[in-house]
């Protein structure tokens, strides 16, 4: 047993993994944040549930063409499986053959005004229970987190957002947000590219600390934040003028995101090998990007600033 692994198996037992009460916050946190998409002028969301063959299945939460959002998906699953696919025990080899029970609510919003940035969350709990449903602690984690990707980028949007971020985490441990920021600037890196998805936020994974009443607290304090740290910016941005240019800069800039979800992103991963829903897990995608060869801007302009002043990792509240 690893050292995570007998970190899990101690909180599991002294405060065991409540499922139950996961799912009905994961519910009502979809719910809220679809509400106060829609209170800021979205239109209705169309609502797809969906039940998948292994066990389980999910809610999916989408608008296409709409009056903020090109495309925006917001996501909740809940669903089983009889032996972790690949992707979840390549770090995990422990739990090659365990079955699995995975509880999420992932979203990822398109704006459609290249001025507002791409936003993602993901809030998430894991439960690998022994070999063969016998007797035994089960292995349990939370993971998730929030990330911004602005197209051109504004020095305001990126302090704020990472200012909620903080304080989202402070009431936890002083000591996670500049951990969990490190993570998403790790994570969220197109490594084939040399160059970060966008301006980062927070990313937790295997995170069982201090047993499964605080590591739930902490998660719901991320997820309960996310209007706090995105509707703000999006408000300032949302009816900013733009042309032909800032939409071509757009598409291409939306490519590397796409790139980076195909390529490095193990959620998708993870869907895909599991035999997920493949309409939702690709909900992420943008409706439109492109691809251009050796493309560089010109020195001087927005969109050169958002190579030099923005993907760079830096510490936005210094």
């Amino acid at each position: 047993m690893s050292a995570a692994d007998g970190a899990a198996a101690t909180a599991a037992d002294d405060d065991p993994p409540d499922a139950a009460a996961v799912r009905e916050y994961l519910c009502a946190l979809q719910v809220t944040i679809v509400g106060a998409l829609v209170e800021r002028g979205e239109r209705e969301f169309r609502r797809d549930e969906w039940r998948r063959a292994e066990g389980g299945g999910g809610v999916s939460m989408s608008i296409e063409e709409g009056e903020i959002f090109e495309r925006a998906g917001v996501l909740f699953s809940d669903v089983t499986g009889h032996a972790l696919p690949a992707s979840a025990t390549a770090h995990r080899p422990q739990l090659a053959g365990r079955a699995w029970r995975a509880l999420g609510v992932s979203l990822v919003l398109h704006p459609r005004n290249p001025y507002a940035p791409i936003v993602h969350l993901n809030v998430r709990h894991f439960c690998a229970t022994a070999h063969g449903g016998s007797a035994g602690t089960p292995v349990w984690w939370f993971g998730g987190g929030m990330d911004l990707t602005p197209i051109y980028g504004f020095a305001e949007d990126a302090r704020h957002f990472h200012a909620v971020c903080r304080d989202a985490l402070a009431p936890h441990g002083k000591e996670l947000y500049p951990r969990f920021k490190r993570a998403c600037d790790a994570y969220f890196f197109i490594r084939h590219r040399n160059e970060a998805r966008g301006i980062g936020g927070i990313f937790f994974d295997d995170f069982n600390e201090g047993g499964f009443a605080r590591s739930f607290a902490m998660t719901k304090s991320v997820g309960d934040r996310f209007v706090d740290a995105y509707l703000p910016i999006l408000e300032r941005r949302r009816s900013m003028p733009w042309g032909e240019r800032e939409r071509d800069f757009q598409a291409y800039r939306r490519g590397r995101y796409v790139e980076f979800n195909l390529v490095w992103d193990r959620g998708t991963l993870f869907g895909l090998q599991s035999n997920g829903r493949t309409e939702a897990i690709l909900l992420s995608m943008p409706p439109l990007a492109r691809w251009r060869y050796e493309f560089s801007p010109q020195p001087g302009t927005p969109e050169a600033a958002l190579y030099s002043d923005f993907l760079p990792p830096r510490d936005w509240l210094a």
